[in-house]
């Protein structure tokens, strides 16, 4: 499958992207400004991430802000300290946009301290990054902010770049036997073309490895991502290029419990902690196992449920993904057993069986659902 490159498009792509965040900014650092001028108070209006304005669409199949909003203004004395921090995130952002930066998390945290903004910890500088999102209805990514953690890819995906610099390079992802980390350079990149025919999302970074090493990418004409647990953003966001862009149909294997299944779920129907983005969700991305009902039919080696993964299906029991079909089955199953089983757990069969006969009858399964 290929797609034609074209350099100046991705370019032209960027800069677009680039001029409306500015705009955006531009236009709530005006309204400050024009507040302050007619001896207002000036305000930001914040789209509610409360529980209650969290809402589940099924026809969009992600989770979605309601309509609820609520203000940040400098006449509260409670919220004078959020509303200059805020300020001041959009200040700095605006200033990593126009230069070409990007920073971190943690970065972002230390950097207010240069500027005399007090944030309590960490936790808090992040919510004010998340805040920031929900306005400007982009994702911290596109405001140039990382997270630590990364995931990695590999297989047969020609990609070009088009982070300054390194415009025009090309990379074929099947170069380094390690992967590509999916760092920002490497999510916003080109896509040029492949000849895989599917994704397949893997929670484990041990199996990740064991897929390149029994050359899974070629058996089955596929692109491996490593999700390292919980898939970070932009992991989804790739997933959701290579099925978007590409055509090319997503299958997940995740651990044998609850968090495993709900890793499915995230990729496939996005979290409600990002329900006030778009763009990172594959609905038609295809959940393969562990299932709850593979443990008993592969006899896997198990551990004990602890009270906190009872717990969470109690919870998960309750969200409207869960309510029907082989979501809500293996919930079922997974209770009724009270056991869990990892990925690795194939093992006891030997190094290659995960690949050798289960990948092969899931991806056969794979076909009906």
């Amino acid at each position: 499958m290929k797609l034609k490159s074209s350099k100046s498009k991705a370019t032209k792509t960027a800069e677009a992207k680039k001029e409306r965040l500015l705009a955006l900014l531009k236009s709530h650092g005006s309204s400050i400004y024009s507040d302050l001028d007619k001896g207002k108070f000036p305000q930001f209006t914040i789209p509610s991430r409360s529980v209650s304005n969290i809402v589940y669409d099924k026809k969009l199949r992600q989770y979605i802000l309601g309509k609820a909003a609520a203000l940040r203004s400098a006449r509260n004395m409670s919220q004078l300290r959020s509303f200059t921090q805020l300020s001041w995130l959009a200040f700095f952002v605006n200033r990593l946009i126009r230069e070409g930066k990007s920073s971190t998390l943690r970065d972002i945290y230390y950097s207010s301290q240069a500027f005399a903004i007090d944030f309590e910890d960490q936790p808090e500088s992040d919510n004010i990054i998340v805040d920031l999102e929900a306005i400007l209805t982009h994702a911290r990514e596109d405001l140039h902010i990382f997270p630590e953690e990364r995931s990695s890819v590999f297989g047969d995906l020609t990609i070009e770049y088009t982070v300054p610099g390194y415009e025009g390079k090309r990379v074929n992802l099947s170069d380094h036997p390690d992967g590509y980390l999916i760092g920002p350079s490497l999510s916003s990149a080109e896509i040029v073309d492949t000849s895989a025919e599917l994704v397949i999302a893997i929670e484990k970074g041990g199996l990740f490895t064991r897929f390149v090493e029994e050359k899974v990418h070629k058996k089955f004409k596929a692109i491996i991502v490593d999700t390292a647990g919980q898939a970070p953003r932009s992991t989804r966001y790739l997933l959701k290029r290579l099925n978007a862009e590409m055509g090319l149909p997503v299958v997940i294997l995740a651990d044998g419990d609850v968090y495993g299944e709900h890793i499915a779920m995230v990729i496939k129907s996005g979290s409600a902690n990002a329900a006030h983005l778009r763009e990172l969700t594959v609905p038609d991305a295809k959940w393969l196992g562990v299932w709850a009902t593979d443990i008993e039919k592969y006899k896997l080696p198990t551990i004990p449920m602890t009270e906190s993964d009872i717990k969470r299906i109690y919870e998960l029991q309750k969200d409207p993904r869960y309510q029907e079909g082989n979501w809500k089955k293996q919930l079922e199953v997974f209770l009724k057993l009270k056991r869990k089983a990892e990925l690795e757990a194939f093992s006891k069969y030997g190094l290659t069986n995960i690949t050798d006969k289960y990948l092969p009858e899931k991806l056969e399964i794979a076909k009906s659902l």
